[in-house]
C-alpha cells in the first residue's frame, strides 16, 4: 500500500490505501474530500522543482504516473478553471449540503477487560452493542486455537497451545493482535486498526482479498468500534465498508490525528494511571491488568 502526502492551503494530510492500481480520479476523490477543491478544477504538482501531473485521463493509473509511495503531492487551486457549481467547501463538499454529509465517529465500549470483542462484534454484527457476546467469542477463539496446535504453536502464541486457550477463556484477560487475526479470518473482513498514538492503521486480512471492511481505533489500552453517521435520523450507522472504500481510511486517520493531538491514548511501556474507582496509581499495562484482576475496577485515567 502507498502513502502519499497531500499539501494544501489548509495543511499537510496523509493520504493511505493507495496503490499503484490506484485510478487517477479515486486519488482526487481523496484529495477533494480533504482539501475542498473540486477535482476539475485541481493543480497537482509533485517532484523538485514541482510539476504539474497530466490530468487527462482521470482513468489512468497511479503507477502510469510519476508518483512513487512516500512523494508529496502539491495540490493549488486552478483559478483559470471555471468554479465547480455548486462550490467545494473547504472539506470537499458543496457548501449547501456540509452539514448533512455523514461523519465517521467512534462508539465507547466498556472498558472491562473485553473491549476488543465487544468492540468487533458491535462492527461485524452493524452496529450491536452487546457486551455480553464477549465470552462466546473468547470459547470461539479458543475453539479455532486448538483445532489448528500445528499453526497456533507455542512461537506465535507465546504460550502451549492449551495454556492460551485457557487464558483467552479468561474474564480478564485482553485481547490483541492475535485474537483480531483469528477474528478476520472467522468473519471473512479485513480488520483495520486506527492507532491514536502513531496515527498509523494495521490492517488484519488485508491481503486475503476479502470484500468487506471494518474498523477499530485503538488508544494503547482500549478498543472501540468506529462507525459512519448519517443525518438522517431514520437512516442507522454504517459498521461494514467496502474494501475498495479508502475514504473511510483517510477519516479514520484524520480522527486519530484528532485523539493524538488532544493526547487521547496511553504509551503502554511509560504511562502512569490512576484507578478512578480507589484512586491508586499504577504505573503501565501491566499493573493496570492486575489491578482489574485483583479488585475489579477497570475504569482508569490517565496520569
Amino acid at each position: 500500500m502507498w502513502r502519499l502526502r497531500c499539501k494544501a492551503k489548509g495543511g499537510t494530510h496523509l493520504l493511505q490505501g493507495l496503490s499503484s492500481r490506484t485510478r487517477l480520479w479515486e486519488l482526487q476523490g481523496q484529495i477533494a474530500a480533504i482539501t475542498g477543491i473540486a477535482p476539475g478544477s485541481q493543480r497537482i504538482l509533485v517532484g523538485y522543482p514541482p510539476e504539474c501531473l497530466d490530468l487527462s485521463d482521470r482513468d489512468i493509473t497511479l503507477g502510469d504516473l510519476p508518483i512513487q509511495s512516500g512523494d508529496m503531492l502539491i495540490v493549488e487551486e486552478d483559478q483559470t478553471r471555471p468554479k465547480a457549481s455548486p462550490a467545494f467547501s473547504k472539506h470537499g463538499a458543496p457548501s449547501y449540503v456540509r452539514e448533512s454529509l455523514p461523519v465517521l465517529t467512534r462508539t465507547a465500549v466498556p472498558a472491562d477487560n473485553s473491549c476488543l470483542f465487544t468492540s468487533v462484534y458491535y462492527v461485524v454484527e452493524g452496529g450491536v452493542l452487546n457486551p455480553a457476546c464477549a465470552p462466546e467469542m473468547r470459547r470461539l477463539i479458543a475453539q479455532i486455537v486448538a483445532s489448528d496446535p500445528d499453526l497456533y504453536s507455542e512461537a506465535i502464541l507465546g504460550k502451549t497451545n492449551a495454556e492460551y486457550c485457557d487464558w483467552i477463556r479468561r474474564d480478564d484477560t485482553w485481547g490483541g493482535a492475535i485474537e483480531i487475526s483469528i477474528l478476520s479470518k472467522f468473519y471473512q473482513c479485513e480488520i483495520c486498526v486506527v492507532d491514536t498514538q502513531t496515527v498509523r492503521i494495521d490492517r488484519f486480512g488485508e491481503d486475503a482479498g476479502y470484500t468487506k471492511r471494518v474498523l477499530l481505533i485503538y488508544d494503547g489500552i482500549h478498543y472501540d468500534p468506529l462507525q459512519r453517521n448519517f443525518p438522517d435520523p431514520d437512516t442507522p450507522p454504517l459498521t461494514i465498508f467496502s474494501s475498495n472504500d479508502d475514504i473511510v481510511l483517510v477519516q479514520a486517520l484524520e480522527l486519530a490525528d484528532e485523539a493524538r493531538r488532544k493526547r487521547q491514548f496511553t504509551d503502554v511501556n511509560r504511562f502512569t494511571l490512576r484507578c478512578m474507582v480507589c484512586q491508586k496509581g499504577l504505573i503501565g499495562q501491566a499493573e493496570a491488568r492486575d489491578h482489574a484482576r485483583e479488585t475489579g475496577h477497570t475504569n482508569f485515567g490517565e496520569v
